[in-house]
Formats: structure tokens, C-alpha cells, sequence
């Protein structure tokens, strides 16, 4: 669980490294070329990530001449909350400015007892998906670690005690596994070191549109969720909705997903967007109930979020409800997510940043 703050100071931008960028064996380098103690490390992170320092002033425990060593070389959190733009349904979407001018999006997701935040891993995206409005201003750049573990501590500032941030999904702007190294250092953060975030990775979710040449190192270097985006039975139709598809077809995604190294009961969420017309027929179901057997798959259904630009539409009420159930007489966990936030553009799949809220 990562702790709340009551402060919602937006930390200004700084010309100084985010100190955010390092990781803990970068940390400790520097800690040892200073000649200072190594516990000094953990105290740092956990100043950082557990109780969320805006300045160095506030390490308390930290004397004073160490404290004015950290200002001189580094700054914390340079990403800036430009502006948040509130749902009628509870979630809230963050604009937050770069260094460099640019800007991404970032989505708080109210749940029962918790909230998820469902953040961004580049400025723009490669994959150019038909149904997404992220890939139309194409890939600009990566983010770093510091932009992207910023995007949680910019948040959780705001989070009351009495409905933690318990949930990361990667699923924002971009396509996490075309920026691995940069992604699996904020991972190792959120997950790995005990001064860090200190989040389950039972709780932090990766969806990938099918970039089935990092998942070897995937699980490998990491027991987070994975999540595919699939989105079609047929490789002529998700050629056309996920151009990646010509690169890695159905048939490579499914073999690589059956091979990919679980948890001990884990499962492998299928994301399947339901466009009218498109993919959510009779056959479509059967299709996709006979394509994920080889894999211990669970599938999310997710009516299309209409947008602007897009001439797909949402299916209706009945049809969703029947694909559902046939997947459900099959025996497959399928979920109907009713995405949030549709109402400020914050919805799956409409993500941009290349407007202002």
C-alpha cells in the first residue's frame, strides 16, 4: 500500500537530475563516492517513496550537511500536475507536464476499498491501434524511471487514508514492453526494493498490445500481472484494429502467452475491446473460447469507449451480454469492465495528452 500525504503542493520543475531517476544500486554509488554511510541509501528511498518528501529539507533524520549535498546535486519529482479534470463517476485524470514541454496522462480509478492508477510509459505510442487515440500522434519518446514512478507519487499525495493506492496498471500512454528498461527500473521500485513503493505485484498489472519479443525477459524479471491486448479473433481483423499483428499474428501471440512462466495459479488476462460489427459476433466468441485454450487465461470485455475521430461504435447492451455468457458456458472468467472516466476522456483507449483537459 503506498502511503497517503495530505499535501497537494505541485512541485515546481528543476534543472538539477530527479534524484527519482536513480535506481538503488545507482543510489548507493553515489552514496560511497560522497563517503557517506550506506544506510544512508535506504534512509533516502524511504524518504522518497514511503513517506513522500517534496523537498530534502523534510529528511529529518538526515544531518543537515547531507541533506544541502543531496539539494546541490539533485531535484525530486520535476514532472508537474498542470491539471486534473474530476468524473462525474469519481476518477480523475492528470495532465502532467516534462522537462522537455512534453506531456502525458495518468487516470485515478476509484474501487471499492481502494483506488488503482492506471499510468502512462511513453509520450505517444508506436503501435498505431485503430481504437486508440493514444497511437495517433505516433511514438514521441520513452519515459524515463523518474516519469514514470513520478506519475505515482504525484498522485498519491492527494489519496485519503481511508481509500489507499493499492493498484498499478501500466496501461496508459504507450506500450510498456517497447520501453522495457526503463519500465522494469520503475517496476523494481514498485515492487522489489523494501525502501521503495513496497506494492504487490499481485497488484501491478502490465498490458502489452503483443510484443511477444520481451516476454521471455517479462517473466523473467518480474512476477507482475500481464495483460494482452487481443481485441480479435482473426489475424485479418486484428491486422486492421492492431497493426503489430502483422509482425506477431495470432497464432505466434497465443504459442508465446502458453509458454510464458506463471505464478504458481496465475492466469494471463485477455483485454478484448467489442466494437460493433467488428468482433463481437456468435463466431467471435466461439473463435476466442477455442483460441485461448492452450493458455490459463482470464478475459476482460470492454465495450468500445466512443471518441472523437473514430467511426467504430459500441456495441449494444445485448449483444456484449451474449458474448459474455457464451465465454461464461464455457467455463472462462470474463468480466465486463465498464470503463470510467468516459465523461473527461480518461476512458480506455482515450488517452492523448495532445489536448489540454
Amino acid at each position: 500500500m503506498i502511503p497517503p500525504s495530505n499535501s497537494r503542493t505541485d512541485i515546481q520543475p528543476d534543472t538539477k537530475p530527479d534524484i527519482l531517476e536513480l535506481t538503488r544500486e545507482e543510489l548507493s554509488l553515489w552514496v560511497r563516492t560522497h563517503d557517506l554511510p550506506a544506510y544512508r541509501t535506504g534512509q533516502i528511498m524511504r524518504w522518497l517513496y514511503q513517506r513522500q518528501a517534496a523537498s530534502f529539507d523534510k529528511m529529518t533524520d538526515i544531518s543537515k550537511k547531507t541533506r544541502e549535498l543531496l539539494d546541490v546535486h539533485f531535484s525530486i519529482l520535476t514532472i508537474q500536475k498542470r491539471q486534473i479534470a474530476d468524473s462525474a463517476d469519481g476518477s480523475q485524470k492528470y495532465l502532467f507536464g516534462l522537462t522537455d514541454g512534453r506531456s502525458i496522462e495518468t487516470v485515478l480509478i476509484p474501487e471499492k476499498n481502494h483506488y488503482t492508477l492506471c499510468i502512462s510509459t511513453q509520450v505517444g505510442c508506436a503501435m498505431n491501434c485503430r481504437f486508440c487515440m493514444t497511437g495517433k500522434s505516433g511514438l514521441i519518446r520513452n519515459l524515463t524511471q523518474g516519469e514514470i514512478l513520478g506519475q505515482i507519487l504525484g498522485v498519491a499525495k492527494g489519496i485519503p487514508t481511508s481509500r489507499p493506492l493499492t493498484n498499478i496498471v501500466l496501461m496508459g500512454m504507450g506500450e510498456p514492453l517497447a520501453n522495457y528498461d526503463n519500465v522494469m527500473r520503475a517496476i523494481r521500485v514498485m515492487t522489489v526494493d523494501s525502501d521503495g513503493l513496497q506494492l504487490s505485484t499481485r497488484r501491478v498489472t502490465l498490458s502489452t498490445a503483443g510484443l511477444i519479443s520481451r516476454f521471455e525477459d517479462l517473466g523473467r524479471d518480474s512476477k507482475i500481472n500481464l495483460a494482452i491486448s487481443l481485441n480479435a479473433t482473426e489475424n485479418k481483423t486484428r491486422s486492421q484494429l492492431m497493426p503489430i499483428n502483422d509482425r506477431y499474428p495470432i497464432e505466434q501471440l497465443i504459442d508465446a502467452c502458453a509458454r510464458y512462466a506463471l505464478k504458481p495459479r496465475g492466469k494471463i488476462t485477455f483485454e478484448y475491446i467489442l466494437i460493433r460489427g467488428v468482433n463481437d459476433t456468435v463466431d467471435d466468441a466461439h473463435r476466442l473460447v477455442k483460441m485461448l485454450r492452450p493458455v490459463k487465461a482470464k478475459i476482460n470485455l470492454i465495450p468500445f469507449n466512443e471518441h472523437p475521430g473514430s467511426d467504430f461504435k459500441r456495441p449494444d447492451e445485448s449483444t456484449i451480454l451474449r458474448f459474455e455468457k457464451i465465454l461464461h458456458d464455457k467455463g472462462y472468467t470474463a468480466i465486463i469492465r465498464r470503463s470510467k472516466g468516459a465523461d473527461i476522456s480518461a476512458a480506455c483507449g482515450q488517452l492523448s495528452a495532445m489536448r489540454q483537459l
